[in-house]
């Protein structure tokens, strides 16, 4: 059994090995290896990418969804107590809730293994994915330049980890007082895509908006960025805001064919979290 709470959980042989699963299940394999099993969901009614491609991920692969509100864990109920009536039935656990230390209590009463959806400080597995696709279309994506343009929150500090993990370059380009601690920051987006292969973003509140004037990507932006430079908003993403209309409508945007990677990719961190798959490291 093993759970996935952080990014920094793998290493990057484990990343390795679980981009080869996601690579073998998008050819059809480990059909029907959750056959008999069941996962309890825990998600907010506005969650749309991730808790579709978990519940059709769980579908493909033979299992039972079972679904609840992430409120369902914010009753008077002591967490332990739910775990310990999970632990009868439940085969896996699937989270998303705001506080991570829902998420680690959980981990820590539960028999079976537990998988992060998305907490306020991570999202490890939206950042699996866009990184697994990428391997798909890039070189090597380990050699990339990222640039992360958006505040101090759970993308930021996801796509940090990342870089700790896989050795990629990664700067900051933000508002001033939106800084991710241990990161090269920028805050003029002109500066900041210089020499930069990869461009991502993440939405961002109305109240940073103004101190983030200077940060927009767009699609003269991207003109300035190296050839062949990819730009990858986190959904959902507002045109206007972090992103301009002509940039998402330029052959910069990675597209929403990109996301179809969080299934496969979802499906491997599952089967990886059962022990599963070959080992060739």
């Amino acid at each position: 059994m093993r759970s996935l709470l952080r990014f920094t959980d793998y290493t990057e042989q484990d990343v390795e090995r679980l981009f080869r699963l996601a690579n073998e299940l998008e050819a059809g394999g480990y059909q029907d290896i959750l056959r008999g099993k069941s996962v309890i969901l825990f998600f907010p009614n506005s969650s749309i990418r991730t808790r579709v491609t978990f519940e059709k991920g769980i579908a493909l692969l033979g299992g039972q969804p079972v679904l609840f509100p992430s409120d369902a864990l914010d009753k008077k109920e002591d967490l332990r107590d739910v775990c310990g009536y999970l632990n009868n039935w439940a085969d896996m656990v699937i989270v998303r809730h705001k506080e991570i230390s829902v998420v680690e209590r959980m981990a820590e009463y539960l028999k079976v293994p537990v998988i992060n959806a998305m907490t306020d400080v991570n999202h490890p597995c939206e950042i699996l994915s866009d990184l697994y696709a990428l391997s798909k279309i890039r070189k090597d994506f380990k050699k990339d330049r990222y640039l992360f343009c958006g505040r101090r929150g759970n993308i930021g500090l996801t796509w940090k980890e990342a870089s700790e993990v896989l050795g990629f370059e990664l700067a900051q380009c933000c508002g001033r007082g939106c800084e991710i601690e241990g990161l090269p920051v920028y805050y003029d987006i002109n500066e900041a895509v210089s020499g930069r292969d990869i461009v991502c973003t993440d939405s961002l509140p109305a109240a940073v908006l103004e101190e983030f004037q200077n940060c927009q990507v767009t699609k003269a932006v991207m003109d300035k960025a190296n050839p062949g430079a990819l730009l990858n908003p986190c959904p959902p993403f507002f045109r206007g805001e972090e992103v301009s209309e002509d940039a998402i409508q330029s052959e910069y945007f990675v597209g929403y064919e990109f996301k179809k990677s969080l299934l496969c990719v979802q499906q491997a961190v599952m089967v990886n979290c059962l022990g599963a798959g070959k080992r060739n490291d």
